[in-house]
């Protein structure tokens, strides 16, 4: 099997598993999907630890105003009661304005974190290092995990204006925020690889050969952006040795020239008796016991 190490940019991803006989378009498709649900998955984490805070979203109309605004435009968060956390909740007023201050209680705020945390690592650029693969099953289990977690604390559903709902039913509204300028889409996007766009229409082994034994470092990005930069000739780790190694050398350099430095004085040509010994034939008498 093939591995790819995907980049977007400068930024290793995920690691990928294939064969050589898979048309570009096919895995273009594939990896644009696995990219954008780890995104997900980090967009729905970042909600669920909001959540475990300081309960669930407002209603649109409500974030952002304070209490008195709030009284004074006679608006009910109608949701906040009807959607009660198991096991009570309690009050955590959002500083921000967006959530309505009814946190779970502890027990249900570890569950989330530990949740969160499991999901966070499944998907993690750190699991390349590990040597873990990133499939479409590892996405879906931890989606379903975190829709778990939410259908435990809340049994009777969550509101139709709560972006982790939005995000398990695909309804998320990211225009207008950073989050949208990760998003990639798949009619839009590209794979490059040595310098090379994969075209569109071919298989894999048109341009990396029919091994399958194959590591390549693969990057996904926009269409129109041009070639991304090529990868480093050594790595960042290989380069720290190599500056390391330069040090030591120096430093054992930098010593071996001062010792050569005070060396000379010891030298027979710098012996302040030299031309007596020569004249009374004592320069080479060696005055130690045979």
């Amino acid at each position: 099997m093939v591995v790819l190490h995907v980049k977007k940019g400068n930024e290793s991803q995920f690691l990928y598993e294939t064969t050589t006989k898979v048309p570009i378009g096919e895995l273009v498709s594939k990896l644009v999907s696995l990219y954008n649900g780890r995104l997900k998955i980090s967009r729905i984490c970042s909600e669920m630890e909001a959540v475990a805070e300081h309960g669930l979203a407002l209603p649109a109309n409500m974030q952002g105003l304070t209490d008195e605004q709030i009284e004074e435009l006679h608006l009910v968060d109608e949701w906040a009661t009807r959607c009660e956390p198991s096991g009570g909740h309690r009050f955590a007023k959002d500083p921000m304005g967006c959530r309505n201050g009814r946190a779970p209680s502890e027990k249900m705020v570890d569950l989330i974190k530990r949740t969160v945390s499991e999901a966070k690592t499944a998907v993690s650029h750190k699991q390349i290092e590990a040597g873990v693969f990133v499939t479409e099953t590892t996405v879906k289990d931890a989606l379903d995990k975190l829709r778990g977690v939410m259908m435990i604390i809340y049994p009777m559903g969550l509101p139709p204006h709560e972006p982790i709902r939005m995000e398990f039913e695909g309804n998320e509204d990211l225009s207008g925020t950073q989050a949208a300028l990760a998003v990639l889409d798949e009619a839009n996007s590209q794979l490059w690889w040595a310098g090379k766009e994969l075209a569109l229409g071919k298989k894999l082994e048109d341009f990396v050969g029919k091994n399958e034994k194959t590591k390549i470092v693969a990057k996904l990005q926009k269409k129109g952006l041009g070639a991304p930069a090529r990868e480093p000739i050594v790595s960042e780790e290989e380069q720290k040795r190599m500056m390391a190694y330069a040090y030591r050398r120096q430093e054992e350099l930098k010593k071996l020239d001062e010792d050569s430095s005070s060396s000379y004085l010891n030298a027979q040509w710098a012996d302040p008796l030299a031309l007596k010994k020569a004249f009374t034939g004592t320069g080479n008498v060696s005055w130690r016991p045979k």
